[in-house]
């Protein structure tokens, strides 16, 4: 799966369809900006704001929606592209660097930069509305602006737990792709049976910190599934059996175990099924996975329509940027709303359905003008991988501590917020950290990557 960018001037249908490469598989495009979408519309119909100020989900509210979440749930969906973009990625990176010294660096600095170029240009702007909103004493303000001011600084970050978690699955995948270029799809059935070992413990009586290796094993797991898909072992029948069992195992967990229903994390639940994950939703995404997998050979033909394939090619430069904008534009549509005094439906009644379509398009359209001004953070120069030899025999293990690095600093600043001037505590795995703590481990990370970068050429 890789990333373009339509050239500069406009493109027919035809002349895209001609320049696409005859191998290259569409569904895995399609699936990648198709589940980033179905992320944003979820987060746009789930989050409203109460009469008295609070920020709520709907489906905390109507118990009754989360089953929706079986099908919406579609993260493991993009775990499973990554799979296949990172096996694209390292084949093509195994050819132009034959020494394998200095490979791994090369493959995580890329990857990086194009996850981290957007992100921090995203806390850029949202540390810079903290400052603001300190400063001038919004913040501590009593009554509903003031919380709503504070719950904005935590909630809209939350997002970058996903950035998180897929850096830490491109620093893991030159490890998994070697693992399963032997062992093929048992890899898949251990991390399964670790996952399910591991809930077993935690729900057993064991420590709750143990299930903190879910956080790894559940999305690898889905993450390896690329793999398989990248070297054909996913067929169809296959896709039925991971589908029928995977949504069967899931509904069997939420039935008689102790998994909530919602496969999203919803505040105030005692077992979330996200934080961490759970073999329930270990399930649900093996059986999603399976429908992917099972609509291939159909979706292969409607992508091989011109128009169809435009679309998709046009759509996919501007995904992630819109991703990390969408809830940006859910808050600011929503404290707009409220201060012209225009109060939200009651969730789930037929006003709030009806009004559904309309928030959805000033949104798209806010969400529109963000990415506008922010595409080019995610459009930037692309570290090369070249294939000068690398001399430095510390790079590859200094590029997999910053990788540990990174995945924690951007975790906290997730859990935290960046509220760096109230600068808060929040409790983060054994305990309370703030969001200074949070950059500075942040920062760290990528001095450390920085470090790894290609020496210049000496004249």
């Amino acid at each position: 799966m890789s990333r373009t960018h339509p050239d500069a001037s406009p493109r027919t249908a035809s002349e895209i369809d001609a320049a696409t490469p005859a191998d290259r598989d569409r569904w895995v495009d399609t699936l990648r900006v198709g589940s980033l979408l179905v992320v944003v519309l979820g987060h746009w119909l789930m989050v409203s704001i109460t009469p008295d100020g609070q920020i709520t989900n709907a489906l905390a509210v109507v118990p009754a929606l989360q089953p929706l979440t079986w099908l919406l749930q579609v993260m493991p969906l993009f775990f499973l592209v990554g799979g296949v973009a990172h096996a694209h990625t390292l084949e093509s990176l195994e050819r132009r660097r034959p020494e394998p010294r200095g490979r791994y660096a090369a493959f995580f600095r890329a990857r990086a930069t194009r996850l981290l170029r957007p992100t921090l240009a995203f806390l850029a702007v949202w540390v810079a509305l903290g400052v603001v909103a300190d400063l001038s004493g919004l913040t501590s303000r009593p009554g509903d602006a003031g919380r709503l001011a504070r719950d904005a600084l935590v909630m809209v970050p939350q997002l970058l737990w996903f950035v998180g978690i897929y850096l830490g699955a491109c620093a893991f995948a030159p490890l998994m792709r070697d693992l399963h270029r032997r062992w093929g799809l048992v890899v898949v059935v251990v991390l399964v049976l670790l996952a399910c070992v591991v809930d077993v413990v935690r729900f057993g009586g064991g420590p709750e910190l143990v299930g903190n290796l879910n956080f790894a094993l559940v999305w690898l797991a889905l993450h390896q599934l690329g793999f398989a898909w990248r070297d054909g072992l996913l067929t169809t029948a296959r896709g039925w059996a991971m589908a029928l069992l995977g949504f069967g195992a899931m509904g069997l967990a939420v039935a008689f175990g102790p998994y909530p229903t919602s496969m999203v994390g919803l505040s105030g639940q005692a077992v979330s099924n996200m934080a961490p994950p759970t073999a329930a939703l270990l399930a649900q995404g093996i059986g999603i996975c399976g429908l992917a997998v099972v609509l291939r050979p159909v979706m292969a033909r409607v992508l091989a329509r011109p128009r169809v394939w435009r679309s998709v090619f046009l759509a996919g430069p501007f995904a992630m940027t819109a991703f990390l904008w969408h809830l940006t534009a859910l808050m600011t549509v929503l404290l707009a709303l409220r201060a012209v005094g225009v109060v939200q439906p009651s969730v789930a009644s037929w006003q709030w359905w009806l009004t559904r379509p309309l928030l959805f398009a000033v949104l798209a359209v806010v969400t529109g003008l963000l990415v506008a001004v922010f595409v080019g953070f995610d459009r930037g120069p692309r570290p090369a991988a070249d294939a000068v030899p690398e001399p430095r025999g510390w790079v590859d293990p200094v590029a997999a501590v910053s990788a540990g690095v990174l995945f924690f600093g951007i975790l906290i600043v997730s859990i935290v917020g960046v509220d760096v001037l109230g600068n808060r505590p929040v409790f983060f795995l054994v305990g309370d950290v703030t969001p200074v703590v949070g950059f500075v481990v942040l920062a760290a990370g990528l001095l450390l990557l920085g470090a790894t970068r290609p020496r210049a050429p000496r004249t």
